[in-house]
């Protein structure tokens, strides 16, 4: 049998276990899997295949992983950007609380078309999202033929939906979903966070594990210095020994930001062999104090710790790029601490490797090896910005952009040739997202120009606050700082 797709001549960043840089190498796909990886032989370019490719003026790396991400508000990209924190903060709950009733469903399917179009365009293969209404995605990411995890946030203390409403959506959810698409798209189990959800949530979170022991557990960990506060409220602890408590705290369990995370949780976390998703850009846009404390990557991958990268909120910081997640991750570790905190070819690792195996399909994707899925991206690096093509590993996490993109293959089908998308109508996509934005517009107190937007009054969106389950985290943290600070 004729092999699917032979690429030869490219500049081959392997990113397997001793990091093999083949400066003109020949990769082999048949059946949707990597078959050979080696230098290009004479006749390569000869090969009997349905796509030859002409690697030569191209870096050949694997596809990109998202390992963190949400997706319902893409379309109001730029819309929060010039907020302050408590604007941006409060416009974001007010909406995600309107969604939550079942409002705007057609902003969030727009969200969900112009995000797969995007990071397709990015070299994104592999995202892993957690929104409220997360039903659109699997069908819009399947049929682009990306891969994909997705799930449905579950939270008792940040709006006012009840629990058995949501376990049964979330329930719902996996059964019509996971392992779809030839296993492209699966369904995740999505505990909100570790400060805005109850103890009894989590048991139930750990209940509904056992009816789906494939399935990982999403969720915000360690994010905010109330984390481990609320965590005590719940009876614990902290955070980590909540979930450890209610048997969550395994290798089933990723968990986004880690930004408080001290030696002993890294430690049980390493241990527990749970994986990790920083977001350093996110943090660096929304800084809330000079004096934060930053995620210990470093000391998390030193203990064993599979981080990944992920871009969380894209439309807070408008961007939908992972290079540039990659060199904010440096930029950001070198001026908290001092230079060198990574290397270029460790950051190429977090975008990859590292976050295949955070989302526990490290055997299958995040390389390229004889036998790995074959999820790889081409960078046009034939251009003046790239020359001279020297540490091509540091060209990728410093210097790389979306636009350097040039081909996308998922499981050895073409997504992305010479920069436009096979699987998907970006124009089409593109005026739906425009009028779901006009019709937005209309229908909210919304308003948005070329120079920038405008949200609600202070009292409007006051009014479309939830209210019941803010009001009791804000209690729980009340009360359980003043019983820190007065022990009785």
């Amino acid at each position: 049998m004729s092999p699917e797709i032979v690429i030869h001549d490219a500049v081959v960043l392997t990113v397997n276990d001793r990091n093999q840089l083949y400066e003109r190498g020949t990769v082999v796909i048949e059946d949707g899997r990597i078959t050979a990886v080696r230098q290009t032989q004479d006749g390569d370019a000869s090969l009997e295949a349905d796509h030859v490719i002409d690697g030569s003026g191209s870096v050949v790396m694997p596809g990109l992983v998202n390992a963190h991400t949400h997706l319902e508000l893409t379309p109001l990209i730029g819309a929060f950007s010039d907020l302050d924190l408590a604007e941006m903060m409060g416009s974001m709950t007010a909406l995600f609380g309107r969604f939550n009733e079942g409002e705007y469903k057609y902003l969030v399917d727009a969200g969900y078309e112009l995000a797969a179009l995007n990071f397709l365009l990015g070299g994104v293969t592999t995202i892993n999202s957690m929104d409220v209404h997360p039903e659109a995605a699997p069908e819009i990411f399947g049929d682009a033929g990306l891969r994909g995890f997705f799930g449905l946030a579950v939270t008792d203390l940040f709006w006012d939906a009840p629990i058995d409403e949501q376990f049964e959506r979330a329930r719902s959810f996996i059964d019509e979903h996971h392992g779809t698409y030839d296993g492209r798209i699966q369904a995740t189990i999505c505990p909100h966070d570790d400060w805005s959800c109850t103890r009894e949530l989590w048991e139930r979170t750990a209940e509904l594990t056992e009816d789906y022991p494939e399935v990982l557990v999403h969720t915000h960990l360690l994010e905010l210095d109330e984390s481990n506060t609320m965590a005590r409220s719940n009876g614990a602890t902290d955070s980590i020994s909540l979930l450890d408590d209610v048997g969550l705290l395994n290798e089933r369990l990723v968990a986004a930001h880690y930004r408080v995370a001290d030696e002993q949780d890294i430690q049980r976390t390493a241990e527990a062999d749970a994986g990790v998703a920083h977001c350093p850009s996110v943090f660096c846009y929304w800084n809330p104090a000079a004096e934060m404390q930053w995620t210990p990557v470093p000391e998390l991958r030193e203990a064993g710790v599979d981080v990944g990268l992920g871009i969380d909120d894209h439309y807070w910081h408008d961007s939908y790029s992972m290079f540039g997640e990659a060199r904010q991750a440096r930029l950001a570790a070198n001026v908290k601490r001092t230079a060198g905190q990574y290397s270029s070819m460790e950051l190429v690792r977090m975008l990859t490797i590292e976050g295949a195996h955070a989302l526990g399909v490290g055997d299958e994707l995040g390389s390229i090896e004889p036998g790995k899925r074959a999820d790889l991206v081409l960078l046009d690096v034939d251009k003046p910005k790239f020359t001279p093509l020297t540490n091509v590993p540091a060209h990728v996490v410093n210097n790389a952009a979306p636009a350097d993109v040039e081909t996308v293959i998922v499981d050895g089908d073409i997504l992305l040739r010479d920069r436009t998308p096979q699987t998907m109508d970006a124009e089409q996509i593109q005026e739906r997202v425009e009028r779901a934005v006009e019709r937005f517009e209309e229908e909210s107190d919304w308003e948005f120009s070329i120079g920038g937007s405008e949200p609600p009054s202070t009292v409007e969106t006051l009014r479309d606050l939830p209210k019941r389950g803010p009001a009791r985290l804000l209690s729980r943290l009340a009360v359980q700082s003043a019983r820190d600070k007065f022990p009785f």
